[in-house]
């Protein structure tokens, strides 16, 4: 569906933040040696990166979802607007960047590995608070930021405001990180102002070690609530995910499933969550159903290809318990 087919009288959600042409290698046994030629599958191109995952995984469970974020005035800039749209999302949001290219990454995946990638930052650091349109925000029903804190233009009073304004009009907010790995200067300073307008915040552990200096998950989360989010998701990869908020703690663990890429993972448990809060399902339903999302992601190559549809959700999850540990606070 064309982008100018698409309406919004009904609900939408707002998805702003990192934009990448993404290059996925096959599994591969091992890399290859200096000067050694291994001969793959396909290769896959595909739209990536926290706003346009999390907005493809919601257009893929049947919400409405607008992107907002920059690209480049190149071939892969207009790949992915191709590719979003091909998706189902609107992307009137994203503009294009007058000094860099589009971002791209290479994703080098080794089996019984973790992945490794090849990086150009691009226009993501062209991308600021003006370049999301207040009209589009003012609109929205829930406003979600993905990769925060590796955005240089993006101030935090800036996103603070935005956060803020969301809230003024009436839209839940979501947030979401990028720590980069041994990131020493990363702290809760960096959240200060913006986490008393997120509804949500969704970082994965090693996010959430970096950022507070703990390594159990519930101190981590007890850490952001004492910031001023409503509630603190921690993504924990294979070992499940924790909510927590003033009320209770829910446990979940992961959902055992073939794993063949777990790229983009935690963007499609984003997109799951929202989309349940979306449903109006409550705190446990909706952490099982984003649990769901998250793990038929790691299903196929890419990180939006396995991605369940609401339906294909929903009888995954009564085929499939998922138990939880529900403590009140």
């Amino acid at each position: 569906m064309g982008a100018a087919a698409m309406t919004y009288s009904q609900p939408y959600v707002l998805c702003a933040g990192i934009l990448v042409a993404d290059l996925f290698v096959p599994p591969l046994a091992a890399l290859p040696e200096a000067g050694q030629l291994v001969a793959t599958e396909d290769f896959l191109m595909d739209s990536g990166g926290c706003a346009a995952n999390a907005s493809a995984t919601l257009a893929r469970l049947g919400v409405k979802a607008r992107v907002a974020g920059k690209v480049g005035d190149d071939s892969y800039g207009a790949f992915i607007m191709h590719d979003l749209v091909r998706k189902g999302v609107e992307t009137s949001g994203i503009s294009t960047s007058r000094r860099y290219g589009t971002s791209k990454t290479v994703i080098l995946p080794v089996i019984g590995e973790d992945r490794r990638f090849i990086h150009t930052f691009g226009a993501n650091a062209d991308f600021s608070a003006v370049d999301i349109d207040r009209e589009a925000l003012a609109g929205a029903s829930v406003f979600y930021v993905g990769g925060y804190m590796v955005l240089p233009d993006l101030a935090q009073d800036d996103l603070a405001a935005l956060f803020q304004f969301a809230h003024a009009h009436g839209a839940r907010t979501a947030l979401d990180v990028v720590v980069p790995a041994g990131d020493a200067s990363a702290s809760l300073g960096d959240l200060e102002q913006v986490l008393p307008f997120v509804d949500v915040f969704m970082p994965n552990d090693e996010e959430a070690r970096y950022l507070t200096g703990e390594e159990d998950p519930r101190r981590q989360a007890e850490a952001f609530l004492r910031t001023g989010c409503g509630a603190a998701v921690i993504t924990m990869g294979g070992r499940g995910a924790l909510l927590m908020d003033q009320t209770q703690s829910i446990e979940a663990p992961a959902f055992d499933v073939a794993l063949v890429d777990s790229s983009g993972a935690g963007d499609a448990f984003a997109g799951g969550f929202i989309a349940g809060m979306m449903m109006g399902l409550d705190r446990a339903e909706t952490l099982r159903f984003a649990s769901a999302i998250g793990g038929s992601c790691c299903t196929q190559l890419g990180c939006t290809t396995g991605i369940f549809t609401c339906e294909q959700a929903e009888a995954f999850l009564q085929a499939h318990l998922l138990p939880l540990r529900i403590d009140r606070r």
